[in-house]
């Protein structure tokens, strides 16, 4: 058992990877951090005349978005990454690197709260849940991304840690006292700095702790809270009124002010009262069985009652607190991901200890384990999916290294769209001409022999209606082609994911439409080159390779397929032809 222990544990940070590797391109709302690490990382950070240099080289500057954001998980993670970034040949793959700094410091906290699952439940149970964490999609997919939420779900987990040790450590102990100040501690601090809504959290476990008398409001919730706010607020405020040059400059206060207290989160939608319950910790879990029999088991069982309902009454608390506000989004309440997941563990060690004793419990056993199984394929196939998402990386990696380009031509002025930008392109993909970064400082080639690269992005209406702004452009990265002004070439049109269709024995997939219909619709202006071809991606070429192998010899015709559709179609001014190949 031993053994298998240290065999299973290191599954979460490998396919933590392995999720990075399949799927490495960003979304919009990761874009904040990761133009944030890229232009610490490359520019750095100025010692004199900051608010010129900021306006001539950093992002956040040009595009601030609706409200200001710390750059408090962004200058930590440049500083964990920056002593590997001699070890990367381009920039795009720095972008690798420092998403898998992030994920793997979510994945060595969550095999520390495996660790304290199995000082509170067992051996067995820190297996179960190293293996139910392992198969669950979000939390691998996305512990790897530069959500603010995942730089405060490294906070929160070893927090909820800190919470387990506590209930397993005999009262007598002095370190109980401490597990529990440190908990407090940190969620507070992470809430101020990268979360409010972990203010809810804290409450919700510092009334449990207090009404069950594990600590007293003079000894650890006094402390714990103003500590925790001083240290938060001591680690954001200089930081961000500096980079933000706005002083004194609490970001999550104003988030919070702006999203809750105004109410303006409300723009990006409202669910309904029940929408985590019903839909979001359901998918965050993704094994059915957690919810359905592991946690029940768990609750019901005298052995593992206290410690479950110790885990369960103040995250299910927050999350019901939480469900007041009108807009939801499963990220918010991903912190009580680990806890949930232990307490079915627990449930789950149960059973299985017991599987030799009754045909029951060998056949809910045998469920358990084909139920990870399956869990494992559905996070496997929603990372296939996932993977195809991303078609403005896709677009900006085929323009750079898969597009030839005519040979007179040594720069070329590039527009990304608005769909390009939300769905991959950073400025990590960008190639500029050679500068004095730390891109030159270590080696890393910038250009493609003396070719020079500039790039636009704007969303104002006046200049995207204005003819000679597009004249300055060689190349057009467009979801919409025909809003674009001027004769341009169709040269390459990227797919992105549309949906699954589920194919009946004698029915043939349709995943290569030819060119015509690809851009049926355009204005007559727009020509398409005769060689122009749609990206095929990996993962693509992969399922197809799947439904031969499986489709008529395993599955007897039936068969899922991915459905794509035209996302972004890379325009060239003139209309000379281009072909697939390296340049």
């Amino acid at each position: 058992m031993a053994l298998l222990e240290w065999l299973v544990y290191p599954l979460i940070p490998t396919l933590i990877l392995v999720h990075l590797f399949v799927a490495p391109y960003t979304k919009v709302e990761e874009s904040f951090n990761i133009q944030a690490i890229h232009d610490i990382l490359i520019h750095g950070i100025p010692t004199e005349n900051a608010d010129r240099f900021f306006t001539a080289n950093y992002d956040h500057v040009s595009f601030p978005g609706s409200v200001p954001r710390t750059f408090a998980g962004a200058l930590l993670l440049s500083g964990l990454s920056r002593p590997f970034v001699q070890f990367c040949t381009s920039p795009d793959q720095i972008q690798l690197l420092v998403r898998a700094v992030l994920g793997l410091a979510n994945g060595i906290v969550l095999i520390a709260f495996a660790r304290s699952v199995k000082k509170t439940f067992g051996l067995s149970a820190g297996i179960w849940f190293a293996l139910l964490q392992a198969s669950q999609f979000h939390v691998i997919y996305y512990a790897s991304r530069t959500l603010p939420n995942m730089f405060a779900f490294i906070f929160s987990t070893v927090a909820l840690k800190s919470l387990l040790n506590g209930y397993a450590t005999s009262w007598s102990s002095t370190s109980v006292p401490r597990s529990y100040r440190l908990c407090l501690y940190l969620l507070t601090i992470s809430g101020v700095v990268f979360r409010s809504e972990l203010a809810i959290l804290v409450a919700t476990i510092t009334l449990y702790l207090f009404a069950t008398q594990r600590i007293s409001i003079t000894s650890i919730i006094i402390p714990a809270g103003l500590g925790g706010l001083v240290i938060g607020l001591l680690s954001t405020v200089p930081l961000d009124s500096f980079f933000w040059q706005s002083f004194p400059l609490w970001p999550e206060w104003t988030g919070f002010y702006y999203n809750t207290i105004l109410g303006h989160s409300s723009e990006w939608g409202v669910s309904p009262w029940y929408f985590y319950f019903a839909n979001a910790l359901p998918r965050l879990l993704v094994n059915p069985l957690t919810y359905l029999v592991c946690i029940p088991v768990a609750l019901l069982n005298v052995a593992t009652r206290k410690r479950s309902l110790d885990i369960l009454l103040p995250i299910l608390g927050f999350v019901g607190l939480y469900s007041f506000l009108p807009h939801k989004e499963w990220r918010f309440i991903i912190y009580v991901i680990p806890g949930l997941t232990a307490i079915a563990a627990a449930g789950a060690s149960w059973i299985w200890t017991r599987r030799a004793k009754s045909a029951i419990y060998s056949l809910v056993s045998l469920a358990l384990v084909g139920s990870v199984l399956l869990s494992f394929m559905a996070s496997t196939a929603l990372l296939v999916v996932s993977s195809l998402n991303y078609p403005g990386g896709t677009a900006v990696d085929f323009l750079h290294h898969k597009l030839i380009h005519p040979s007179r031509g040594e720069h070329f002025n590039v527009f990304f769209d608005n769909l390009a930008c939300q769905t991959g392109v950073t400025r990590f993909l960008e190639i500029h001409e050679p500068q004095q970064t730390i891109v030159t400082t270590f080696g890393i080639p910038q250009g493609q022999g003396q070719r020079t690269w500039r790039y636009w992005k704007t969303e104002d209406p006046e200049l995207l209606l204005d003819p000679l702004f597009w004249l300055q452009f060689e190349y057009v990265l467009a979801e919409k082609p025909e809003r674009i002004i001027g004769k341009w070439d169709i040269v390459h049109t990227v797919y992105g994911f549309n949906g699954i269709r589920f194919l009946k024995p004698g029915q043939s997939s349709n995943d290569n439409p030819d060119t015509q219909e690809i851009t049926a619709g355009t204005k007559d202006d727009l020509y398409v080159d005769p060689a122009a071809k749609r990206s095929t991606s990996s993962v693509q070429k992969a399922w197809k390779t799947l439904e031969g192998l499986l489709r008529d010899r395993v599955l007897r015709g039936y068969w899922v397929e991915i459905k794509m559709e035209p996302k972004i179609r890379i325009l060239r001014k003139d209309t000379g032809t281009m072909l697939d190949g390296r340049v």
